[in-house]
């Protein structure tokens, strides 16, 4: 009889792993919270040119987005010119909505400059990161 129970509980514990080996495989097919967003930006950069990396962007009188993918700040001035800063890490919160809230000393902003990220609906900072140089990416 116990060898019996044993025998159910060994075979129950398989099929469980089973399933939970299968969800998980599932789970893996399925794209993360930045993958498409990230596919987005690729083909953006893919169609345009890099050039060299510059210290400062004049954020001044112009209308610039931002988005953010894993530690990188993705500014996008138009259709033809977008610049990428490679962070060393701590506003990747700025991918899931919250505000990048920057220091600036005047109408550019520069490799150096130390940016915070602040939760919109709390107001909480929650994270801070140095701004890396700037990739240019233009059209032809």
């Amino acid at each position: 009889m116990m060898a019996k129970v044993l025998i159910s509980f060994a075979l129950a514990a398989a099929a469980g792993a089973a399933a939970m080996s299968a969800a998980s495989a599932a789970d893996d097919r399925r794209p993360g919270p930045y993958t498409r967003e990230q596919i987005r930006v690729e083909k953006e950069l893919a169609r345009l040119q890099p050039q060299q990396p510059v210290d400062c962007i004049d954020t001044r009188f112009r209308n610039i987005s931002l988005r953010a993918i894993g530690d990188k700040l993705i500014y996008r001035e138009s259709r033809n010119r977008i610049f990428v800063s490679q962070t060393a890490g701590g506003c990747e919160n700025v991918a899931r909505g919250d505000a990048l809230v920057t220091r600036q000393f005047g109408p550019r902003l520069c490799r150096g400059d130390i940016a915070t990220t602040v939760d919109r609906a709390a107001r909480f900072p929650t994270g801070s990161c140095a701004i890396g140089p700037f990739t240019p990416y233009t059209a032809g």
